[in-house]
Formats: C-alpha cells, sequence, structure tokens
C-alpha cells in the first residue's frame, strides 16, 4: 500500500511538472514595441506611456521624440523614466521642426539634465533590422521621423510587423459624434509623412478621431492621482503642469493616444476595417475607393478601454463612489 502511494505521489508530482511546462510553453512573448510620441504638449502621450511601462505584454525597445523641441522633449522622457525605475529604455531623439503649440509640460522636462541622445531614425530603422518583422511602432504625434525613415530606407521600414498609429479625421471631427471631419493635428503636422507611411507597404492601424475622443472622467482621475506609484506621480505632476498652461483651457483629458497604444495590446477594444484613404496636402484623411491602405477603427469599446487603463496603472486603487 505504501509503495502504491509513492508511485501515485510520483505521477501527480510528474503530471503537475508536465502541466506547469505547458503552460510555460504557451504564455506568449511579450511583443516588441517602439514609442513614438510628442510628449510634453498634450497630456494623454503621458498616459500612454504609462500604460506601456505597466503592461507586462509590452517590451518596450525604445522611445522617439517627435515634433517641435525634440530635445527638450527626450530630456522629458527621461526624467519620466528615471522616476518609474525604466533607465533601461533607449530614449532617440527625433527631427526638430518648428512649432506654433505650447509645449505645456516644459518646467518637468527642463528640471532633467541634458544628456547625448541617438538619433531616433536610425534608431528606428535599427531595431526593424534587428528584430524582422517583430517590432509593432506606435506612433502618437506627427509623423516626421515616420517620413523620415522611409525615405532614408524603405527596405529596412518594412521590416517592421506594424504601425499603430494615433491620427486622421475619417467621418469624425473634433467634438460630438456627427461633427463633420477635419484636419486632426497629427496629419495635419506632417501630411507627407502620412502619405509615405500608406504607401509604405507596411501595416497600417489607424485610431482617428472617429474613436479616440475618450475623456477621463473625474473619479477615475482622482484614482489614477491619488494612487502614489513612481509612474502615477509623474503622470500627476505632468497633469497638472497641463491643466493650468493648456491654452484650451481643458481640465479633462481626452485620451487620444492611450487608446492607440491600447489597441497593440487589447485589439478587441477597437475592431478595424480595411479602407483606403487619401491625404491632401492639409492632412485631410479621406475615405476612397480601391484597395485598402489602411486598417481603421471607427469606434472603440470606451467603457472596456477605461477598465483597462485604470486596471493597468492604478490597480486595486480605491474607488470614489460616483
Amino acid at each position: 500500500m505504501k509503495k502504491l502511494g509513492w508511485m501515485l505521489a510520483c505521477v501527480l508530482a510528474l503530471s503537475a511538472g508536465g502541466l506547469r511546462l505547458t503552460w510555460a510553453q504557451t504564455v506568449p512573448k511579450p511583443q516588441l514595441v517602439i514609442l513614438d510620441t510628442d510628449i510634453g504638449d498634450d497630456i494623454d502621450d503621458a498616459f500612454a506611456l504609462a500604460l506601456l511601462l505597466k503592461s507586462p505584454d509590452v517590451k518596450l525597445l525604445g522611445i522617439t521624440t517627435e515634433y517641435g523641441d525634440t530635445e527638450l522633449r527626450a530630456r522629458l522622457v527621461d526624467r519620466y523614466l528615471k522616476a518609474a525605475g525604466r533607465t533601461d529604455i533607449p530614449v532617440a531623439v527625433g527631427m526638430a521642426s518648428k512649432a506654433s503649440n505650447v509645449f505645456t509640460q516644459r518646467a518637468y522636462a527642463e528640471r532633467e539634465p541634458d544628456r547625448a541622445h541617438p538619433d531616433a531614425v536610425r534608431f528606428l530603422l535599427s531595431e526593424a533590422r534587428k528584430y524582422p518583422g517583430q517590432v509593432t511602432l506606435i506612433a502618437i504625434g506627427p509623423l516626421g521621423n515616420v517620413g523620415a525613415a522611409i525615405g532614408r530606407d524603405p527596405a529596412s521600414f518594412r521590416k517592421l510587423k506594424r504601425v499603430v498609429m494615433m491620427g486622421g479625421s475619417v467621418y469624425r471631427g473634433y467634438g460630438k459624434p456627427g461633427t463633420p471631419p477635419q484636419v486632426e493635428w497629427n496629419a495635419g503636422r506632417d501630411p507627407a509623412g502620412l502619405k509615405a507611411l500608406l504607401a509604405s507597404g507596411v501595416p497600417i492601424f489607424m485610431l482617428p478621431l472617429d474613436s479616440t475622443q475618450i475623456s477621463l472622467p473625474e473619479a477615475d482621475q482622482d484614482r489614477i492621482f491619488s494612487y502614489g506609484s513612481p509612474v502615477t506621480d509623474q503622470v500627476t505632476l505632468l497633469y497638472h503642469q497641463w491643466k493650468v498652461l493648456n491654452d484650451w483651457h481643458g481640465v479633462n483629458p481626452t485620451l487620444y493616444d492611450p487608446v492607440a497604444a491600447s489597441y497593440a495590446i487589447r485589439p478587441e477594444l477597437c475592431p478595424m476595417r480595411a479602407l483606403r484613404l487619401e491625404v491632401d496636402g492639409k492632412g485631410m484623411t479621406m475615405p476612397v475607393a480601391g484597395v485598402p491602405n489602411a486598417n481603421v477603427c471607427l469606434k472603440s469599446d470606451e467603457a472596456g478601454f477605461l477598465e483597462f487603463l485604470l486596471g493597468r496603472i492604478a490597480p486595486d486603487s480605491p474607488q470614489k463612489t460616483r
């Protein structure tokens, strides 16, 4: 009887070991991601970066800065990553350009010492060659770096797995549903970059104004700002600078960019439709007949998105009674 019990224990142990091995073999590896961002003007980039940093199913290969004073934006990211304990993530500086809008989070960035950063376009192309067919580029700013990378080495750019981008206005402009389409900010700053991307041959997943105008409710803001983690503390600091200095007097963040970051992880939150888009010289993104050149999300699961965002960056925090 004792011998039988010992044999049964061995079988169970081996079976359990086998189950653990099988489970380990089926756990997907984190997807490789590069974030291209114009962080520092609006606040939604800061939320998007927080989401990616708190997502174990993502490995951030690097962050590239985009539009305007890209060196100062890189210093902002340096400070953010240092506070979050993620100085292992490279930060690369993109192409500088003229900018007429307000860099609302300048004070946060200027308190970080300047240092040398690699070139964003070179970094992007190098990572695409290093991991062919594996890298997702999440582009949440104007597409200056993207256009330059395509122009410099289109073959290497095509080694990207896909581009997930926030930009465009297909059937809805800024404001309530039913607002006619208009030039979206990112597309309007660099129409040539968007045209080049649509013709690049890389799979494109676009999240335009139609699906990204999700406001962060006050109760959810309180949940994030009171959470007290190194990441949410940075978002809180940046939010308050944005709240005081943005020139449209916004107080409730519209989470355009985190919707794009969420799609890269949870695609079911924003179903895609294949469309062919044309871009005019001002950045209007117009659906036309023909072979599709982009996958476009026209409506997102807003409640599901907010639940996902809060669950990642402020899990298990006390929820304010609404």
